[in-house]
């Protein structure tokens, strides 16, 4: 196993490490806001740990990045599920931030692999996606009055 490792190459992992922190800090402090328990930490801590297993595998030659991202996704998928709880016949909370977290680390993953574009388009997107069904006009537009998207 080689490991491809220079002062240049720290630099840009750092502020690859940091941009991730900060685009999952963003989905986070958006959750945070409104009363879910997976807020700014947890959010900017899985974008952050997937930017780092993704700068890894593509930093050790004979790596293939492809597996790493796939076992991210997998262990994420298995830390959601955690957050996943039935209450009664008919009511389920926590699907939102289970699948925010699972995309979160897709951002990450993405900062890893130099997609910034993608990342912030993402990242936004996702925040848009969570603020929409809080608006007035949304919940007229679906006919949500009252119940809850996640909690």
């Amino acid at each position: 196993m080689v490991i491809i490792t220079d002062f240049q190459t720290d630099i840009a992992i750092l502020l690859r490490i940091l941009l991730a922190f900060l685009l999952g800090g963003l989905i986070g402090w958006e959750r945070e806001r409104h009363g879910i328990s997976a807020g700014i930490r947890t959010y900017g801590a899985i974008c952050m740990g997937a930017c780092v297993f993704g700068v890894l595998s593509g930093n050790i030659l004979g790596a293939d990045p492809s597996r790493v991202a796939a076992q991210v996704a997998t262990g994420i998928g298995f830390l959601g599920g955690g957050v996943i709880f039935r209450q009664g016949d008919h009511y389920v909370s926590g699907l939102t931030t289970a699948a925010t977290l699972w995309a979160t680390a897709a951002v990450g993953l993405a900062v890893a692999y130099g997609m910034y574009v993608v990342s912030l388009l993402t990242s936004l997107l996702m925040v848009l996606m969570l603020y929409l069904p809080r608006l007035k006009w949304w919940k007229k537009v679906t006919g949500d009055h009252g119940r809850l998207s996640d909690h």
